[in-house]
């Protein structure tokens, strides 16, 4: 089944508590970790919670990666969505796991973007904005 993109939700438990309170220290890490997987940075936000943990996202051009930490139950939340099949996300899950010191992430992917009635190869950008997208409400209608 063809899709526009991956979505792997990744489950950190048994983290190092002390790295997931820093909104500095997350923020390096998930910016490592897109590095790593060699997808283009858009932007970055990350905001540090009182008394603890950290919520932020890494915009990448291909999508995101995203978390949500849990110092107090060393446990952190972390979505990578990429579209296209040139980046690696699961080098980018790698990499996250390590420097939080998780030994055994559990990882569920989920296919993102599978348009009903579409054949073949999915495209995610094309060269021009009209260059045969596909109209996912008139092929849902001749679903129903």
């Amino acid at each position: 089944m063809q899709a526009l993109g991956k979505h792997l939700l990744v489950e950190l438990h048994g983290c190092n508590p002390e790295s997931l309170k820093s909104a500095d220290v997350v923020k390096e890490i998930l910016v490592c970790a897109a590095n790593a997987c060699k997808a283009t940075i858009v932007d970055t936000s990350f905001h540090e919670f009182n008394p603890f943990g950290v919520s932020g996202v890494v915009v990448i051009a291909e999508s995101h990666i995203s978390i949500h930490t849990w110092p107090e139950y060393r446990y952190a939340a972390v979505d990578i969505f990429t579209c296209g099949d040139v980046l690696r996300p699961e080098v980018a899950v790698d990499y996250i796991a390590a420097r939080f010191r998780c030994k055994k992430p559990s990882v569920v992917e989920m296919r993102r973007g599978i348009i009903p009635g579409h054949v073949g190869k999915l495209m995610h950008k094309f060269s021009s904005p009209i260059e045969k997208a596909v109209d996912a409400d008139q092929e849902l209608s001749l679903v129903h």
